[in-house]
């Protein structure tokens, strides 16, 4: 099937998007982020040391997150958050160390060893407290997400002017979020961006994660309307048009899990004058992953390090 590059979804930005966010984000700024951080000897190498590193967020919720640096380095370090995907486990981002910059891989809650306080599960998360926009799982997840900015900007080797964001399928929609909300970013790298046009994506695949609302409105058909107005306040595209630094965003064209309609209608619902789009025939959900890394290296060498 021929994917419709001018497709736009339907979600429609609420005019209290700006107000519920500011409010999010005053809540979690009189938490204490509280960060500590302990050497993991076992899981750094010759190259680079990775820590164990906790923070306090939205809720009081401890998070945890993987910390890691290349061995020996002096100066400031350009610095990197690495977002992650819906069900796999939030990688150890040593090959960005060995590359240069500090790198913290954040699980948010309901992940690894940020679950003792909440975990609905995989499936579950899509779903959670999904009636209600101070309830959805996703208003304490992104907030999760943010506040990796914050533990940067509290380490003496971070180069604070030079942070960049990079994820994909649920770790491209946080990269979404997280730059539009966090003037800090300077750099996002967005691939096969999950979380934009959810309604829109339910009708577009059969494939999960997308599937689990579909499963929740057969149970609950009344509850449409309460899911289209939640969804809003989370989807992507409501978040696009806050985003000013420098973006670049791939999608797999035959992709049967994140339509790459809504990567098409997230881009061009963002604000940035410094953004590119890359489209991979014959590529799913893996957003053509492995001819794309190199394009992601060259972005950041010139963003945050000042390459060419």
């Amino acid at each position: 099937m021929e994917v419709d590059r001018n497709y736009r979804c339907k979600v429609v930005k609420p005019d209290d998007f700006d107000e519920f966010w500011d409010g999010v984000l005053s809540d979690v700024n009189a938490i204490d982020l509280d960060p500590s951080m302990e050497k993991d000897d076992l899981r750094s190498n010759d190259e680079v040391d990775v820590y164990q590193v906790y923070y306090n967020s939205l809720d009081h919720v401890r998070i945890s997150a993987w910390y890691s640096v290349p061995k020996g380095a002096t100066g400031k370090l350009p610095a990197m958050i690495q977002l992650p995907g819906y069900q796999s486990d939030p990688p150890i981002a040593r090959e960005w160390a060995a590359k240069g910059y500090a790198c913290i891989s954040v699980n948010p809650r309901g992940k690894v060893r940020s679950r003792t306080q909440f975990d609905p599960g995989y499936p579950g998360l899509l779903t959670y407290g999904i009636v209600d926009k101070n309830s959805y799982s996703y208003r304490g997840f992104y907030v999760d997400a943010w506040r990796a900015v914050d533990f940067l900007l509290s380490r003496p080797e971070v180069d604070g002017a030079n942070i960049g964001a990079v994820g994909g399928s649920q770790g491209g929609g946080l990269a979404i979020t997280i730059s539009a909300m966090r003037k800090e970013v300077k750099a996002v790298s967005i691939s096969a961006p999950y979380l934009c046009g959810y309604m829109d994506a339910i009708e577009l695949t059969h494939a999960y994660p997308f599937h689990e609302i579909n499963d929740y409105l057969h149970t609950h058909p009344e509850r449409r309307e309460d899911v289209e107005n939640t969804v809003a306040y989370f989807d992507g595209i409501s978040f696009a048009d806050k985003i000013e630094c420098a973006v670049i965003l791939n999608v797999g064209l035959q992709d049967n899990v994140v339509p790459p309609e809504t990567g098409y209608a997230v881009f061009d619902a963002i604000a940035s004058n410094n953004k590119k789009f890359y489209e991979y025939d014959g590529h799913g959900h893996d957003a053509g992953r492995y001819m794309h890394d190199a394009i992601i290296d060259k972005f950041f060498e010139a963003e945050l390090k000042g390459g060419n």
